[in-house]
């Protein structure tokens, strides 16, 4: 009787993963920059690395204890790929956590991130036309853990964006590339840092990333008002790049605001109508000032914008605080009865009005008078203590809207200023709107970043080198994801082709911006057998469909990355 053993394990999008890994040059970049011990034995880290990060992608998981577990599922698969025999013992949690003691020092992690940045760039051709400026976001995210912060640099206390005060926290900031936001440069930072500090590092970063040496393409970097503080600006014109970023409504800010509409408001300035895809989205004009700094000296031009959007946005915010402290206002003095607190002391009333005023952000906008009422407090004899009449003092509180201080400000809402020295013959006043209102996709680094498929947060490692080693990682699994969807839409739209059957329940459904996890999940449900006789083994993996054939040539990988799963390993 012939002995016959089968084994069948899951295929799935491990073949396309590991393909576009190695197009990325992710196991190359490692394996030239990180150089271990003489005595290290098993997968190279550049080969560990490639491995865990299609882990990472394809499970939405980082956990380490994990890793071990699915290599084993999966071993036949993964020996194809990297085209070695394995053991499930490379992908143990001490080997592991060597790839994130690597990445956790600064010059290695530099060196790769450098590397690795020039490589995607030329190999994906992801410059803009010579005409256009190419753009780089900048901005950070904070993420909660539950870390002990004793002796630790790296988790503390500060300003949460995650609305968790009470738990420390580290700190990420991104400088994303134009026009599919891909991660060039990674800082991680304490959490107790301020954000206003970070950016100049960012650039000096990102340009390292990008590359200084000879001849250097300008970049336009876009932040949000934290970007807009003068040294900031100066560092940036010094190094020959451009900016982009609005003002903060503070300071000096509001004042000068006011300045630069007054010839709007007595119609002497004509205003720019902005659009965007054939619908006016703002209005706007644009002076020139001279700015000095230490020994820098450049022209910069401000940007005055109207938007419709954001003007109705803050009027009804501002309607809501009125009527909100109003309410809070009067429920200080409420009509007399059991149980209901009376002010008799007007400092401490006035101090809470002052406190409700700065709260709601209508400080100036309403005046509240404080009326005093006499009135007689009857107490009883007690004992030897007689019968009495007490006089004391009750607040009333009247509260009115300053109707011409609210004129004034609902007038000014939804203007903005943004300041920036790019001329206007490389960024005219309607691209500069129009490449700011595209900052959400930043946003969505983060929100891969923090939660599915990345989740950075919570972190499933105590050390902090092995946290900052950890975060870095999944910032390469985040350009993973990036650059696949980039590179399919890409090569969709030159096509000019849209793609359906990707979405369960209504195959028909086409779309020409599919999602990275949307692609993988296409490849669901492919099976390899291996059966084992005395004298052969064959190999069986579950046929391609049209539509996963197709998504591989859309990013120029070859079926054979699972056809070829079907060969014997070739060691040699």
């Amino acid at each position: 009787m012939t002995e016959l053993n089968i084994h069948t394990e899951r295929v799935d999008d491990i073949p396309i993963l590991f393909g576009f890994l190695k197009q990325m040059g992710i196991q190359d970049t490692i394996d030239k920059i990180v150089n271990p011990h003489g005595n290290h034995q098993g997968l190279s880290i550049g080969w560990l690395t490639t491995a865990w990060l299609t882990y990472i992608v394809s499970e939405s998981d980082h956990r380490m204890v994990e890793v071990e577990t699915w290599a084993d599922k999966h071993i036949q698969t993964l020996s194809a790929m990297i085209q070695q025999p394995l053991n499930v013992k490379d992908f143990t949690d001490d080997r592991l956590a060597d790839v994130l003691q690597w990445l956790s020092k600064d010059n290695i992690w530099e060196e790769i991130e450098n590397h690795l940045c020039q490589r995607l760039i030329s190999v994906y051709d992801l410059q803009n036309e010579p005409k256009e400026l190419s753009t780089i976001r900048l901005d950070s995210t904070t993420a909660s853990v539950y870390h002990d912060t004793e002796n630790s640099t790296l988790f503390a206390y500060g300003h949460s964006k995650d609305h968790r005060p009470d738990l420390p926290q580290f700190k990420v900031m991104l400088s994303s590339l134009d026009p599919m936001g891909l991660p060039i440069a990674t800082l991680v930072l304490p959490g107790s840092d301020a954000d206003d500090g970070l950016y100049i590092p960012a650039v000096i970063r990102s340009r390292h990333a990008l590359g200084c040496g000879g001849r250097r393409s300008s970049y336009l970097y876009v932040g949000d008002s934290k970007m807009s503080a003068t040294n900031t600006r100066a560092f940036i014109q010094s190094g020959g790049d451009y900016y982009l970023t609005p003002l903060s409504g503070v300071g000096e800010v509001p004042e000068k605001l006011e300045e630069l509409l007054k010839p709007v408001w007595n119609k002497q300035q004509a205003l720019t109508l902005i659009r965007n895809d054939e619908q006016a989205i703002a209005l706007g004009y644009e002076a020139i000032v001279h700015n000095i700094h230490q020994t820098i000296e450049w022209d910069e031009r401000i940007l005055v914008v109207y938007s419709p959007s954001l003007a109705k946005n803050a009027r009804n915010g501002l309607s809501h605080r009125l009527d909100n402290a109003e309410k809070a206002i009067q429920s200080l003095t409420p009509d007399r009865g059991r149980g209901k607190r009376q002010y008799r002391d007007l400092n401490s009333l006035q101090s809470e009005v002052k406190s409700i005023l700065k709260k709601h952000g209508v400080d100036g906008l309403l005046n509240v008078s404080y009326i005093s009422e006499e009135e007689q407090r009857t107490i009883r004899g007690y004992g030897d203590r007689p019968y009495r009449i007490e006089k004391t003092i009750r607040y009333v509180l009247q509260v009115e809207r300053n109707e011409e201080a609210i004129r004034k400000a609902r007038l000014i809402m939804g203007w903005r200023l943004y300041v920036t020295n790019a001329p206007e013959s490389k960024l005219s006043l309607v691209r500069a709107v129009n490449v700011f209102r595209k900052s959400p996709l930043i946003e969505r680094n983060f929100s891969r970043l923090k939660g599915r498929p990345l989740g950075v947060s919570p972190l499933y490692v105590r050390r902090e080198d092995h946290a900052c080693g950890m975060i870095r990682l999944l910032t390469i699994a985040l350009r993973v994801l990036t650059l696949f969807e980039h590179v399919l839409r890409k090569n969709l739209h030159t096509s000019g082709e849209s793609m359906s059957g990707l979405y369960a329940g209504n195959p028909k459904r086409q779309t020409t911006k599919p999602t990275t996890e949307r692609l993988l999940k296409a490849f669901e449900y492919i099976n390899m057998s291996v059966v084992e006789l005395p004298e052969q083994t064959i190999h069986y993996v579950t046929q391609l469909s049209e539509l996963q054939k197709h998504i591989l040539s859309l990013l120029s990988l070859s079926p054979s990355l699972y056809e070829g799963l079907e060969l014997p390993l070739n060691t040699s």
